[in-house]
């Protein structure tokens, strides 16, 4: 049984599911086409009956039922499953609806125009023949394929153990390809995406979503798309919408799909749908979903994306057969399989025109000695008694091959005129040059290349046409569920400990200064909130860990929780390691190549990149700066490129200096000194300047001023800064640096979880050398954790009094102010 299975096993892989890697085409297709071909039903002659193709095949190339051979031939014939028919179709060849094609008795055939390129010059012994099944005919082994095809319509197949499933190509992108590695055979996959190959082009249309499944796919021969109709939102008159379907993602059929539109809309499932037809005709496809007045038609139409085949996706898996093994090729592996396979193809035939010439130029060689020694040869021939006579005389005397002898002896007379014996010195002369060209072509590979690229242009311009699938770049993968949760502003904190959450901005009333505050998140023992931030729920978020890695989730990804709720871990959000933690977390709407992140380390470090290459970010994390063995990442801001940066330190330090000062580098730089540190100092805030705000200092006893950001001037980066607070025991060290304009409200977190919501104009502006009024009164043990600034909401009094504040809060700001 084992052996049994396993041969059979092979079979399969080897002889039925996976295309070959140069002509892209399974055996029953291969079989196919090479049958209409040898039956002469080519692209300009008449339709031929389908069963009369099916019986070919399968009599003498294909031991399969007739029902195989035949589905086989009708997906070829059908433009919604194949990008470029290699079957011209005459009859009921099935539709997207799932309908099946006509009986084969009813039905007719023909090449297409284009799959008579994948048959060009099989005469001339470019490729291999092997037996078929009982030894009777001959069978090629490869066609050759003067087309991409494997990458150009793709394939789709299930053996033994593996599968695969390669999607259609634009022709004209996968050709230039082609002859992008013709010319550069060091062009790296990321140039093929960018300049050549953009993606899959389904024959149906529709929109790819994103491109990170895309590159996946062609940099490791696996991945997933996923691909959307096309669908446009129509305003009636009478002010209700409708929804237009005009494509649909490759492979669904259509009626199941209103079928299953239909039954969504009876269970109430989706809502807002009062009429669905389907107007599709021979100009196109055409489905009318009408909305009610007071439905959105974003909402119901973002609802069908996520619950019908509106939306789909499609696992890439570039496996096929290579030397009659199965392997996974990336894009750039299939394309060189096939540009090696034309260089054999020209090799053959050229070697086969040169065998041809060599051959009429002996003949032609020998013609023109006959008719230089015209007389002689005559006499000769007359004087002989049979044929062999005269040849074996004509070979005796002139030095003649058999060959040569006999096409002397097969001339006509004719051929003895003037005029005609001028034609075989011409024809001898073109032949003699004919030979010396493809005597060099064989020697000389660049010229073999310059016929396959001459080739492949020429084809490109018969054939090409518009791609059809539009690619939409921009993180869209999962654009339906961010369609359907409504766009608010919230906060987000993350523990030291990896606990996170999200909760509305308005869960905190406004207290004034020197309130106690509000219990704001239950911690285990000896954890902390370590960041807070506002954000949206539609923004992406940035994670930026100690070790310098980074990774990325949207709003609506963090779970929402209680206030006094701890969260859930991170390793739940994202695919933290549990040896690192996050040290910066920033959000970000749109990535767009002019705006840059700007990084800080602990020692001082600096280094500016742009945003761009932050846009794609595996789920596993991708490296965002490389760090030196002693250092962590402390910091990370979005700039414009033209912004002033201000570092501060655990000492008291800061320096603010143009961020032009550092150059822009790669992901993965060390970076530049951007402050040099005192003995035990060390970085604690990297925030962005800008002119008219004040610099907020918090330390880490609940004190905090503000001082304007003229007291500090600009310096050039790498100096040591000067001093932004007078430090000592009582107002403990600097925990934060913050820039803020008077018109937001500050979150100030402590280490055990307690938080206030203050408005940052009631805190003092003092000087530079000052230590700061109280902000948040702490027990002995309590230390200030972290400060995010956030929008600003209505001031709201709190338990505490204005006549409680002034006993107490405002008498201990003026005993810090007369120590000062």
């Amino acid at each position: 049984m084992r052996t049994s299975f396993l041969d059979y096993a092979m079979s399969v892989i080897v002889s039925r599911a996976l295309p070959d890697v140069r002509d892209g085409l399974k055996p029953v297709h291969r079989r196919i086409l090479y049958a209409m071909h040898d039956l002469g039903m080519h692209a300009d002659k008449a339709y031929k009956k389908s069963a009369r193709i099916v019986g070919e095949v399968i009599g003498k190339y294909h031991p399969h039922g007739d029902s195989a051979v035949y589905d086989a031939m009708v997906r070829m014939a059908q433009d919604f499953n194949f990008r470029y028919m290699l079957v011209d179709g005459h009859g009921n060849f099935g539709s997207v609806d799932g309908d099946a094609a006509a009986a084969m008795r009813y039905t007719e055939a023909r090449m297409s125009k284009i799959s008579m390129e994948i048959l060009r010059d099989i005469n001339k012994n470019t490729i291999d023949y092997e037996e078929n099944y009982d030894g009777a005919e001959k069978e090629p082994v490869v066609l050759p394929a003067k087309f991409p095809n494997l990458l150009v319509n793709g394939a789709s197949g299930i053996a033994v153990g593996m599968a695969t499933n390669i999607p259609p190509h634009q022709l004209g992108e996968v050709i230039d390809a082609v002859l992008a590695i013709s010319k550069n055979p060091d062009i790296t996959i990321s140039e093929l995406m960018e300049d050549y190959v953009h993606g899959p082009d389904f024959p149906t249309g529709g929109q790819i979503l994103g491109k990170s499944g895309i590159r996946q796919a062609y940099e490791t021969g696996k991945g997933s798309i996923t691909i959307r109709s096309k669908a446009d939102i129509e305003e009636e008159a009478n002010g209700k919408s409708r929804i237009i379907v005009s494509e649909l993602p490759f492979q669904v059929n259509k009626a199941r799909l209103i079928e299953k539109i239909a039954e969504l809309v009876r269970d109430k499932k989706i809502d807002g749908i009062t009429d669905l037809r389907d107007e599709s005709d021979r100009e196109g496809l055409r489905v009318v979903i009408e909305i009610r007045r007071d439905a959105n038609p974003n909402v119901v139409l973002n609802n069908l994306y996520k619950q019908t085949a509106l939306q789909t996706s499609f696992g890439i898996n570039m496996l096929s057969l290579v030397d009659g093994q199965p392997k996974v090729l990336n894009l750039k592996q299939t394309l060189e399989y096939y540009l090696e396979h034309q260089k054999e193809v020209i090799v053959r035939r050229t070697q086969y025109d040169l065998d041809k010439a060599e051959a009429r130029a002996h003949i032609l060689a020998g013609l023109r000695i006959a008719l230089d020694h015209l007389d002689e040869v005559i006499e000769l021939i007359r004087k002989s008694q049979t044929t062999d006579s005269a040849r074996d005389g004509l070979m005796n005397r002139f030095g003649l091959s058999e060959k040569q002898a006999q096409a002397i002896l097969d001339m006509r007379l004719q051929r003895l005129t003037g005029l005609e014996r001028e034609k075989i010195e011409n024809e001898y002369k073109e032949v003699t040059d004919l030979i010396g060209e493809l005597k060099a072509i064989l020697a000389d590979e660049e010229k073999v290349l310059e016929i396959i690229r001459e080739e492949l242009l020429e084809l490109k311009e018969r054939f090409n046409d518009e791609r059809r699938t539009e690619i939409v770049v921009g993180g869209v993968d999962m654009i339906e569920d961010e369609d359907l949760i409504p766009e608010e502003t919230v906060i987000v904190t993350l523990t030291h400990r990896g606990y996170i959450k999200r909760l509305p901005a308005t869960t905190y009333r406004s207290q004034n200064r020197g309130g106690r505050g509000i219990q704001g998140m239950n911690t285990h023992d000896e954890d902390f909130v370590e960041h807070l931030l506002s954000t949206s729920t539609h923004d992406t978020l940035l994670f930026f860990t100690n070790k310098g890695k980074v990774f990325r989730a949207k709003g609506y990804e963090i779970p929402e929780f209680s206030r006094t709720a701890k969260g859930i871990p991170l390793i739940n959000v994202i695919e933290i390691e549990n040896d690192e933690w996050v040290n910066a977390v920033i959000t970000v709407n749109e990535f767009v190549d002019d705006w840059y992140l700007f990084f800080t380390t602990r020692n001082g470090l600096a280094k500016r990149t742009t945003l761009e290459q932050f846009a794609n970010i595996r789920r596993g994390g991708l490296k965002a700066i490389n760090l030196r063995e002693d250092d962590e990442l402390i910091s990370v801001r979005l700039t414009d490129g033209d912004k002033h940066i201000m570092i501060g330190t655990k000492q008291g330090s800061l320096i603010r200096f143009n961020e032009s000062d550092v150059r822009v580098m790669g992901r993965t730089a060390t970076g530049v000194k951007g402050i040099s540190l005192h003995e035990q100092d060390e970085v604690v805030s990297m925030e962005i300047l800008n002119e008219g705000v004040d610099v907020l200092t918090v330390t880490s006893k609940g004190y905090g001023k503000r001082t304007p950001e003229d007291e500090y001037r600009m310096q050039n980066r790498g100096g040591k800064g000067i001093l932004t607070c007078k430090l000592n025991p009582r107002n403990g060290h600097v925990v934060a640096v913050k820039p803020v304009t008077g018109e937001e409200d500050l979150m100030i977190i402590t280490v055990d979880g307690v938080l206030i919501r203050m408005p940052s104009e009631s805190i003092s502006i003092t000087g530079r050398n000052t230590q700061g009024v109280r902000l948040i009164r702490l027990d002995d043990e309590e230390a200030v954790a972290t400060v995010a600034p956030v929008e600003k909401e209505e001031v709201e009094d709190d338990d505490f009094t204005n006549e409680e504040l002034s006993n107490g809060e405002n008498h201990e700001e003026t005993e810090a102010n007369e120590e000062e």
